[in-house]
C-alpha cells in the first residue's frame, strides 16, 4: 500500500500536483515523475506502476482535451505512431525482464535530449519547415516506444516528444497534442497487459487523483493556450531531466 503517514500525507499529493502541472503543460501524463515520487515512499513496483499509469491517463486526458480544443491535434501525424505502438505496449506490460541496463541507456538518452531541447533555437530570421516522416519510420518509432513504455510503466510521451521536436516532425504545440494522445492509448494498453499477468495493485488513490486533476487542469490549460514554443521546449527539458534522474536513481 502507498504509505500515507503524517509525513507523506501532504507531501505526496503536493508533489504529485506539481508533477502533473509540469508534465501536462507539455502534453505529458507524468508517469516517470509519479514513479520517482512513489519510490521515495517505499511503494512496491507493481503498485507504483499501476498508480502511475492511472494518474497518467487522467493527466494526459486533460492535456489532450485542452490541446485538441486549441486546435493543435493532428490525426495524420499521431495515428502512424499510435497504431503500431498499441500491441507493443500491451506486450511490454506482459513482460517481466531485467531493466537496469536499458534504463541506464535511456537515462543517458533523455539527458542528451534535454540538453539539446534546452538550447535548441533556430537561427535568427530562419523559419524551420516541418518535415513529415514516412509511415515506415513512424511505425518503427511507435513500436519501439510502445514496447519500452509497457515494460517500464509509462505512457511513452517522455520518449516521443523529444523525437518529434529534435527530428523537426512537429512544433511544440502539435507535439504536446500528439504526445498526450499517444500516452492515453499506450497507458491503457500497458494497464491491460499488467491485468493479463495479474499485476494490477491499487492503493489509496483518491488524494493523488485529486492532486493530479488540479495540476493537470492548470498545466494543460496553461500549456495549450499561453506558453510559447520556446517555454514548452524548456519545460520539456526539465521533465526529461526529472525522468532521467529517476532512472539513474533506480539503476544505482
Amino acid at each position: 500500500m502507498i504509505d500515507l503517514s503524517l509525513s507523506s500525507k501532504f507531501l505526496l499529493p503536493a508533489t504529485t500536483l506539481l508533477v502533473a502541472f509540469l508534465y501536462s503543460a507539455v502534453g505529458h501524463g507524468g508517469a516517470s515523475g509519479y514513479l520517482a515520487i512513489l519510490s521515495y515512499v517505499g511503494t512496491k513496483p507493481d503498485e507504483a506502476a499501476t498508480t502511475a499509469l492511472i494518474l497518467n491517463l487522467l493527466v494526459a486526458g486533460l492535456a489532450f482535451f485542452f490541446y485538441a480544443r486549441a486546435g493543435h491535434f493532428s490525426a495524420k501525424l499521431t495515428l502512424p505512431f499510435i497504431i503500431p505502438s498499441i500491441p507493443c505496449a500491451f506486450l511490454g506490460g506482459l513482460l517481466v525482464v531485467p531493466t537496469q541496463v536499458y534504463e541506464l541507456l535511456l537515462a543517458i538518452t533523455l539527458l542528451v535530449a534535454a540538453m539539446r531541447l534546452a538550447i535548441l533555437t533556430a537561427p535568427s530570421g530562419l523559419i524551420r519547415s516541418i518535415a513529415v516522416p514516412s509511415w515506415t519510420i513512424t511505425a518503427c518509432a511507435g513500436a519501439a516506444i510502445g514496447l519500452i513504455s509497457g515494460i517500464v510503466g509509462v505512457g511513452g510521451g517522455i520518449f516521443l516528444s523529444p523525437l518529434l521536436l529534435l527530428m523537426n516532425w512537429a512544433d511544440a504545440k502539435k507535439t504536446g497534442a500528439t504526445s498526450a494522445c499517444f500516452i492515453i492509448v499506450n497507458a491503457l494498453a500497458g494497464l491491460f497487459g499488467r491485468a493479463a499477468r495479474h499485476s494490477i495493485f491499487i492503493g489509496d488513490l483518491l488524494p493523488l487523483l485529486t492532486a493530479g486533476l488540479i495540476g493537470g487542469l492548470l498545466g494543460s490549460f496553461f500549456g495549450a493556450n499561453y506558453a510559447s514554443n520556446t517555454l514548452l521546449r524548456r519545460l520539456l527539458a526539465v521533465a526529461l531531466v526529472v525522468a532521467a534522474c529517476k532512472l539513474l536513481l533506480k539503476v544505482f
